[in-house]
């Protein structure tokens, strides 16, 4: 059926995305943990779309890693709890115009359990189903020709070195590979939260092409990520810190 277009100007053009909470460490070592959804992932490789004010921005530059975690569709209402939060005391105008408020233990906000990594001393959240340990390895400028947009928003390249997923998303009887049928991501399009079909649409052609192919030296890179060093022994109450955990 042939249909008859229209120029129109949205705000904004968030088509929808996966909701990622990105998990960093504070200068006081308390944990920050902050949804967006402005990310996309090559390889092992993933793109970050930060407001260059937003504490998760300053926490990456400075310690040069994250985690992001995937929540699924089951999650909206934990990260809904986090929507209009920052960490940023004062909280900068922009948020603030928005409606933002400043809550400093985000994981106790959302009602989340923070759970220790095996790479990086950014926090995993226990409850989402997928983690992805990360550390910083591209900056990028944004809307740089741009006087009044130029240095509100960055983009950074992060390369995962460690995958922790809830085993039920495998495919049976293959540790390495995650099937899509079972996993229902949290969707944000258009700054409204949405989850997936539970079915394939239609059989898909690029899917003949086996994963192995688009295997990356990154993943051999993952695997001689330094763990002892990055382990915290004990939990702290007072920031949400988690028990070490164990390389997998």
């Amino acid at each position: 059926m042939s249909v008859e277009h229209v120029t129109a100007e949205p705000a904004i053009l968030y088509f929808g995305t996966p909701v990622v909470l990105i998990g960093t460490v504070n200068e006081d070592e308390s944990f920050n943990l902050a949804p967006m959804s402005s990310a996309f992932w090559l390889g092992w490789r993933c793109m970050l779309g930060l407001a260059m004010s937003s504490r998760t921005t300053q926490n990456l530059l400075r310690t040069g890693e994250c985690v992001l975690n995937l929540p699924s569709d089951a999650m909206a209402a934990a990260v809904d709890r986090l929507a209009r939060t920052t960490g940023s005391d004062p909280v900068p105008a922009g948020k603030r115009q928005r409606g933002y408020v400043h809550v400093k233990h985000k994981f106790a906000h959302a009602g989340l359990t923070a759970a220790a990594s095996q790479t990086v001393a950014a926090p995993r959240v226990q409850q989402c189903p997928v983690q992805l340990e990360a550390v910083l390895v591209g900056r990028h400028r944004l809307a740089d020709e741009d006087a009044m947009l130029r240095g509100n928003a960055g983009v950074f390249e992060v390369r995962v070195q460690r995958v922790h997923v809830d085993p039920a998303l495998l495919v049976d009887g293959e540790p390495n590979r995650i099937d899509p049928d079972k996993w229902r991501p949290l969707i944000m399009s258009f700054q409204k939260l949405y989850g997936l079909m539970p079915q394939q649409l239609r059989p898909s052609t690029l899917a003949q092409i086996p994963e192995a192919l688009y295997r990356s030296p990154d993943v051999d890179r993952a695997r001689q990520a330094a763990v002892g060093d990055r382990l915290h022994a004990d939990v702290q109450s007072s920031n949400g810190r988690p028990a070490a955990s164990a390389p997998a």
